[in-house]
């Protein structure tokens, strides 16, 4: 077993990068002693090497976590994956060095742009990402949209953002009050609707990505103000724990 610290300083990842790995769901430790320190296995380490070559390869966390948590997700295939991609990514950047060196010796008037075709490796990346991903709650959800449209999209994501707006506007409010938890189980219940079926473990788990760190609290925040995120959070903990 080695401590978040011992991880941090193997890995170069940083401790605190390990923490909201942790609370989004995507690294847990394998375990926390009595004194709250985290401690994490072989099995751990491992699965934060697929994570790092996935975040090298430029996956989402969002991503990456759909497809670690695929109960079909097999290790071996999707290094597999990660090789050909980085091979090919690698061959890219030959064949970029290689251009702008002829452009250094010939000067700047050949506009040939075929150096920067990524498409081949768009199309591999987008097949390994569609091999995994696809838990309970991801099958759910592509069932509900295969009709939607871009528009209907876009409405979807603009009534999910007002529900933060509306409890930014009740962050004065203590997270228990009973305001807040009916704001709470609505958000339960959209999410129920438009995406998949939201219990209140999926919930609690949401809940932690809204008051962490990242790209998630952001857009909340912008919705209903600083600290809309992590006050949410607080209230689903609430709801949750009840």
């Amino acid at each position: 077993m080695k401590t978040v610290n011992e991880v941090s300083k193997l890995t170069c990842v940083s401790i605190r990068t390990l923490h909201y790995y942790d609370t989004i769901g995507l690294l847990h430790p394998t375990m926390v002693t009595d004194a709250g320190y985290r401690l994490y296995d072989d099995a751990a380490l491992k699965k934060l090497q697929n994570i790092l070559f996935y975040r090298e390869l430029e996956f989402s966390l969002r991503e990456i976590k759909a497809i670690t948590d695929d109960p079909d997700y097999d290790r071996d295939k999707a290094l597999e994956q990660q090789i050909t991609l980085l091979t090919m990514k690698k061959e890219h950047l030959e064949k970029l060095i290689s251009f702008a060196g002829k452009l250094r010796k010939k000067g700047d008037n050949n506009m040939d742009f075929s150096a920067f075709d990524t498409q081949k490796i768009d199309e591999y990346a987008k097949k390994a990402k569609e091999t995994w991903g696809k838990t309970q709650e991801y099958k759910e959800f592509e069932k509900k949209h295969k009709d939607k449209t871009v528009e209907d999209d876009k409405a979807m994501t603009q009534d999910f953002m007002a529900l933060f707006t509306e409890f930014g506007e009740m962050k004065t409010k203590d997270p228990g009050d009973s305001d807040v938890q009916t704001m709470v189980a609505k958000l339960q219940a959209f999410i129920t609707e438009h995406f998949y079926t939201c219990s209140d473990t999926i919930l609690g788990e949401l809940g932690k990505m809204y008051a962490a760190d990242g790209e998630m609290r952001d857009n909340i925040d912008k919705a209903g103000g600083p600290g809309t995120g992590e006050f949410a959070g607080k209230a689903i903990a609430v709801y949750c724990g009840r």
